[in-house]
């Protein structure tokens, strides 16, 4: 047992909801600082890019170490406007994963480009760099690795292929602020890093936003006049650009809460230690595998997906939710598999890890203020789910729980 927790009666029980993720309590230790910048933006009635938004851009380029930064309104249009910026359309090709949040390769398409799919690696969920090189045609213009789950994708590889080949690489860090590969930030691990302010990531804002990282000065020049219609001032468009501005009032709020990022981060990676001390205390390793970290990165941990293996996922993810516990699953259905991908003819069995994954992961709740017996309580719900703990039964909770939650 840990240092602080106590022995259980045997009739030990404890039944309380436990939220996937809990932003209400995020925003009451920030609540005074985000009111007073939100309203410093009403009083100057200044909402659309300007100094906020400019001061937002500078802080996180020194976060990122990165030379430039430009705010869009999401993350999505990060990856378009980068696309853009590279002049990647019609005709060409980009190599990316297909186990990630749809974003990432409909803004391939939205440029009139084509997707290309390499495979997973099982342990990282990220690309699988060894089969990159294969997919390269006369027509690939990029790589779009995505550091999924806030872990940076193997880029050490991914670099030399595109030296070689002169392709672009655009990371996806849409949920990967803060993560680090061999000491070194995602977002400049690329030609450039794309990154979402969506309200659940790490860095969550109060609606949707986005942001762009390079050191490319011509580039970033590029990708501020795209972002404003290609004006390049004085309503001299020098080409046709899209209308994707950051807001000051998302730009107020993320600056307050990039003041803490680092710290929730910490928090998020004590809660994956924790999770690992639960799995192994409950006996559950045979079934459940946990996330595994690879050497020099800083994990992030916007989400912790485990595997469920045996065919479990669907009967585990059941029982939590009909108990109220929190968990989903990012993503059950590969982008090779959708719908709207169909015409580039692949098809089931093609990239066997991304679909094993999709029948396997469970992402469980992370977030910073997650308390330990909250996690206990996610754990013991697995267990049960897989017939390791009955109700009520005997195994002693490894960490201390409220007085008032215990069992008369």
């Amino acid at each position: 047992m840990s240092a602080g927790s106590r022995s259980a009666p045997n009739d030990f029980s404890v039944s309380e909801p436990v939220p996937f993720i809990d932003l209400v309590q995020q925003y009451q230790h920030i609540a005074t600082d985000v009111q007073e910048s939100v309203q410093r933006v009403f009083t100057d009635q200044a909402f659309v890019l300007g100094e906020e938004v400019s001061e937002f851009e500078c802080e996180v380029a020194e976060y990122c170490d990165s030379r430039a930064a430009i705010g869009v309104a999401s993350g999505t249009d990060a990856l378009i406007l980068s696309l853009m910026a590279l002049e990647i359309g019609p005709g060409d090709e980009v190599i990316t994963s297909p186990f990630t949040f749809f974003a990432t390769a409909s803004s391939i398409a939205r440029v009139g480009a084509k997707p290309v799919f390499v495979d997973i690696d099982p342990a990282s969920f990220n690309l699988d760099c060894g089969q990159v090189e294969a997919a390269i045609t006369e027509r690939t213009r990029a790589i779009m690795p995505v550091h999924l789950f806030g872990q940076c994708a193997e880029m050490e590889p991914l670099w030399r292929i595109a030296v070689r080949e002169r392709l672009a690489i655009v990371e996806d860090a849409c949920q990967a602020i803060g993560a680090e590969y061999h000491g070194r930030r995602a977002g400049v691990l690329g030609t450039v890093g794309c990154f979402s302010f969506f309200p659940t990531k790490n860095l969550g804002g109060a609606g949707d936003g986005g942001l762009i990282t390079t050191d490319d000065a011509e580039l970033a020049t590029r990708l501020r006049r795209l972002r404003v219609h290609g004006d390049a001032g004085g309503y001299r468009h020098l080409e046709v650009g899209y209308n994707s501005r950051l807001d000051a009032l998302q730009a107020a709020v993320l600056r307050v809460k990039l003041r803490h990022l680092d710290s929730w981060s910490d928090a998020r990676q004590e809660n994956a230690r924790r999770y690992g001390e639960l799995f192994r205390h409950y006996q559950l390793l045979d079934t459940i595998e946990l996330p595994a970290v690879l050497a020099d990165r800083r994990h992030v941990y916007n989400q912790y997906s485990v595997r469920v293996r045996g065919g479990k996922r669907d009967a585990v993810l059941k029982h939590l939710r009909d108990h109220q516990i929190g968990a989903a699953i990012y993503y059950p259905i590969p982008l090779h598999q959708q719908e709207c991908f169909a015409d580039l003819g692949y098809r089931t069995g093609d990239l066997p890890q991304s679909e094993a994954a999709a029948r396997e992961v469970l992402a469980l709740p992370i977030f910073p203020e997650l308390q330990a017996y909250q996690q206990e309580l996610v754990v013991r719900g697995i267990a049960e789910s897989l017939g390791r703990l009955s109700r009520g039964a005997s195994i002693q909770p490894k960490f201390e729980f409220p007085d008032q939650q215990r069992a008369a």
